[in-house]
């Protein structure tokens, strides 16, 4: 049971990264000829918190293997 939240944490943060992602893209594109700050303040923001968000699953994923709440299937690359 905990397994299967712990995977519904990871794809609900993965869509807001995805999220961030394409509001980035939106106002990028949104009236490209009519760029004002206001819009490149908004890409800006989106793609800092994609980054954000990003670093913090990577962590969150680190601390759960690390801690050993999370484990790796133990399948060797290249063996």
């Amino acid at each position: 049971m905990m397994q299967g939240i712990q995977k519904l944490l990871v794809i609900a943060i993965f869509l807001v990264i995805v999220y961030n992602l394409g509001s980035a893209l939106w106002y990028m594109l949104h009236k490209p000829e009519v760029q004002d700050e206001a819009s490149r303040t908004r890409v800006v923001r989106a793609l800092t918190r994609r980054i954000g968000i990003s670093i913090g699953l990577i962590l969150l994923v680190a601390i759960a293997l690390y801690t050993g709440i999370l484990q790796s299937h133990g399948i060797r690359v290249g063996h």
